[in-house]
């Protein structure tokens, strides 16, 4: 018997995640990724209803599990993943002086690790039938620049797309890999921010489109993972108002 194929996002009870997976659910079948089920049960009510959605709840923070859980989801579903959309992030601010081993492999674990380990399972033949053929990862526009209190996500960022840019090599010409940049996008997690309305200004003032929205995230990574994005790879797609080529005093 054939098995379904389906799309994997993790990150995907909130935010950016939340609103691709909902919109890759109007083509596609599709696992939510999070460590909520209460959440998960909400997004998949949103979904497509055309389209099967199933869940997988895991934290990735516990990275030694990902790949026997991961692997646990495929065979018990009797399913076959070909894309993989990695929306899951954490993101602590802390000056250095206020940097723990702690935070910094809690970082690490979900931004960058545990997408390394997912792509192992997505090309396991035995697990996967090797059938993914494109992965996006959402990055941030830090990954290239700096930023006070940073040290943790930047690196972490800046580390998950060297990650992209080595998978897209080693995995071509089957697997196409490329990430996501964004910039500051108006979501759940940063509406309070946003709310202030000294940084709203500031940071209003820096972008040329303004602030984004996860659609606008979103539509990239539907290009990058269809077959009009076929001679893609290894590449970062900065998504951000025009936050990063913006010198202006």
């Amino acid at each position: 018997m054939e098995k379904k194929q389906f799309v994997l996002v993790t990150g995907a009870t909130s935010g950016i995640g939340k609103e691709i997976a909902i919109q890759l659910s109007k083509s596609y079948n599709v696992v939510l990724h999070g460590r909520n089920l209460e959440k998960l049960d909400e997004v998949e009510v949103l979904c497509n209803p055309a389209n099967t959605i199933l869940k997988w709840l895991n934290n990735l923070e516990d990275i030694d599990a990902v790949e026997n859980s991961l692997t646990s989801c495929i065979t018990s579903n009797c399913i076959e993943i070909f894309k993989f959309v990695h929306c899951a992030g954490v993101m602590k601010m802390a000056p250095l002086k206020m940097s723990t081993l702690s935070v910094l492999q809690q970082t690490f674990n979900v931004n960058v690790f545990a997408p390394n380990l997912i792509c192992k399972v997505l090309t396991n033949k035995k697990v996967n039938n090797s059938i993914l053929n494109s992965a996006v990862f959402i990055s941030s526009n830090i990954s290239n620049q700096g930023a006070k209190a940073m040290s943790a996500y930047g690196s972490s960022k800046s580390a998950l797309d060297g990650l992209m840019r080595s998978l897209a090599i080693e995995l071509a010409p089957k697997v196409r890999v490329n990430s996501v940049l964004p910039g500051a996008v108006e979501t759940e997690m940063t509406k309070d921010i946003l709310a202030n309305d000294i940084v709203r200004d500031r940071m209003l003032a820096v972008y040329p489109l303004g602030i984004g929205n996860p659609n606008d995230i979103c539509q990239a990574v539907i290009f990058l993972l269809s077959e009009n994005a076929r001679w893609i790879t290894g590449q970062q797609f900065t998504v951000d108002g025009g936050r990063t080529i913006n010198i202006s005093g």
